[in-house]
């Protein structure tokens, strides 16, 4: 039998890349969705990405270092003086306001490593490594033993997401290693590939001989029309979510800026007075 897997991975809450992904994969005739994590934050997507995912049926969730952070927060896990927490913890916060607690449910659930059997092969699936979705330990630079980490157990294909870099590779073993990059947040370091910031994702099709295609997809997207979206939700810490669509760049442990819109916005003042509300005792 023949499966035309979509590999999709990275949202950060960008809906409008989403859509238009979801789009061009069922002109291509895909079979199957995984989904490798960070569906959530920083944009201002949130209920409308869960229910576009159950629209595709996504066969495959795992969860992300972002939907941990996520966690992190509903379980109070918040330094007030540091002005990263302050930053995710405010986006929590949107979040919350506006998910259904199905969903709210569903990141609580995920696991951090899935496996699948088509046809013959066997699959890894993780966000990063299979027992630490975080760090840069499979950054595409990196040496080869630290890819060698996927196939601890001897899977034919580990497929991996976390980098924002679209990647094929093998292992030591000549195992293939596939990243389908983002959705949502492409960058590059290279200052002349900045300027390709579409929507990424890969299809793997496995038929009854093994690998028959694996295919890196580049979609345009209506970049202005996130930024509305942005807009009318009132997106916190707007301004570094319209910069990272223009430019691909992050602030996120920009810890001197952060501090900075936080003081401007009181933002630290929102979260504190957000807790005291028991307002996660009362949502969750």
């Amino acid at each position: 039998m023949k499966h035309r897997i979509a590999l999709l991975a990275d949202v950060h809450g960008n809906v409008s890349a989403l859509k238009a992904v979801v789009e061009d994969s069922l002109k291509e005739g895909v079979t199957d969705y995984w989904f490798l994590g960070d569906l959530i934050m920083p944009g201002p997507g949130a209920n409308d990405l869960f229910e576009i995912l159950e629209t595709i049926k996504v066969g495959m969730y795992v969860k992300g270092n972002w939907e941990d952070c996520f966690l992190d927060v509903l379980n109070k896990r918040v330094d007030f003086d540091n002005a990263t927490d302050i930053y995710v913890s405010r986006l929590v916060q949107y979040q919350c306001e506006n998910l259904n607690e199905i969903y709210i449910n569903l990141i609580k659930n995920l696991p951090l490593h899935a496996t699948k059997q088509v046809n013959d092969l066997s699959i890894s699936i993780s966000h990063n490594l299979q027992n630490k979705n975080y760090g840069g330990d499979l950054w595409p630079t990196n040496n080869q033993e630290n890819f060698d980490q996927l196939f601890e157990h001897d899977y034919d294909i580990a497929i991996y997401a976390h980098t924002h870099h679209q990647l094929l590779r093998y292992s030591s073993n000549d195992q293939l290693i596939i990243n389908p990059g983002t959705i949502g947040q492409p960058f590059y370091k290279w200052d002349k590939l900045c300027s390709d910031l579409r929507a990424q994702y890969a299809i793997l099709e496995i038929d009854e001989r093994g690998i028959a295609e694996v295919r890196f997809k580049k979609i345009s997207y209506d970049v202005e029309n996130e930024i509305k979206n942005a807009i009318s939700n009132k997106l916190p810490y707007f301004e570094l979510y319209r910069e990272v669509l223009d430019t691909g760049k992050t602030h996120t442990h920009d810890l001197d800026l952060l501090q900075k819109l936080n003081d401007r916005y009181n933002y630290k003042e929102e979260i504190i007075n957000f807790f005291e509300k028991n307002f996660w005792e009362n949502k969750l």
